[in-house]
Parts: C-alpha cells; structure tokens; sequence
C-alpha cells in the first residue's frame, strides 16, 4: 500500500511525513488553494528530501510550461491534475500522470473519459473546492474503476477511517491532506 501525504506546505511537514512512512509527498501548485506553495519553496523542499521519496505537483489549471517548470525547477516526479488536460499534453506526461476523477454519485465512472495517465485519483466532489474537502465519498464506488488502472483513493480520509476505506476498495495507494491537518496546510504529526 502507497501512502502519499498531500498539501504539504513547508519541511518540517514533508520530513515528518516521510519519517512515518509516507511514498510521496504532494505540493498544491494550484494558486487559488490555501494550501498553495509557491515553486521556489518547493524546490528548496524537495531537494530536502531523501532520494527515493516521489513527489508530486498538483495542478488545478495550468499550461505545459507550467508542469514543465514543476519538474526542471522543483524536481516534481509526477503531476496531478484536478481537471482534464488536453490530449495531446496527457500523451506526453502520460507516464507522470495522475488523472483526479471527482466522485459525484455511480454515474461519475460513466461520465470519465479515462486518459493514458499512470494512476487514477478518486476524490469526493465539491463544488467549492477542487480537492482537500474533508469529505469521504462512498467507497464502493471506487470498486468499478479498479479495471481501468490503478487506484488511489483520497477524499475524507483520517487515521480513523483509513483501514476501513482501504478493506473495501484495496487501492494501489491512499492520499490524505486534511484528515492530518491542525489547520489548513500545518500536518498534525501525531495524526
């Protein structure tokens, strides 16, 4: 089981994250996010990092100079985007690629259109926020997509109800944000 640590915002967070156990580490290039780390921070954070801990640029929006500058720049391994991107850019970051599916109801599976991305993130939809909402979705939902590739579940998810989100879906990895925050962008390293 992957466990990625997302929302990171300052070192001491993502050393702690990786101290515990955590696969990767997620940075919100997004600039609208409370959690937004400008790309200068997040250079500095990851080359912090151990060498085999995976990192990952969260774009909301974006151009492909943008993910570009992520990975030159920051050193991001992968990139994952909240809304669709343009075939053409998927072909070429396919292989860096976490396509967010926003789980609305059983129809959300019926409505993706399922890209060449190397993994699949199910994340609760909130028409507020693109992502970090706090809020679990129903996890059997998640079952259906397991044939399409790999599943990593976020949306909701704490130290209290991780083990039972993962007995039900048994995802290739879990990202969690929220459900270890004191507040918005500080981890509770307890959590």
């Amino acid at each position: 089981m992957k466990v990625k640590i997302c929302g990171i915002t300052n070192l001491e967070d993502a050393e702690a994250a990786v101290a515990y156990g955590a696969d990767a580490v997620g940075f919100v290039f997004a600039q609208e996010s409370p959690r937004f780390v400008p790309p200068q921070t997040v250079g500095k954070i990851v080359s912090a990092l151990p060498p085999f801990v995976t990192t990952v640029g969260v774009f909301t929006v974006g151009e492909e100079k943008d993910f570009q500058k992520a990975i030159e720049e920051c050193g991001i391994d992968l990139l994952q985007f909240h809304r669709a991107v343009s075939p053409a850019v998927m072909e070429r970051y396919a292989h860096r690629a976490i396509q967010v599916v926003r789980v609305r109801d059983k129809e959300t599976f019926e409505e993706v259109v399922w890209s060449p991305a190397r993994a699949y993130l199910f994340d609760s939809f909130n028409g507020q926020v693109e992502g970090g909402s706090g809020v679990p979705f129903n996890w059997e939902i998640a079952l259906q997509a397991k044939r399409v590739g790999k599943i990593i579940l976020a949306g909701g998810l704490t130290p209290e109800n991780v083990q039972k989100a993962i007995k039900i879906v048994s995802p290739y990895g879990v990202d969690v944000s929220s459900g270890v925050e004191i507040t918005l962008g500080k981890k509770d390293h307890d959590k």
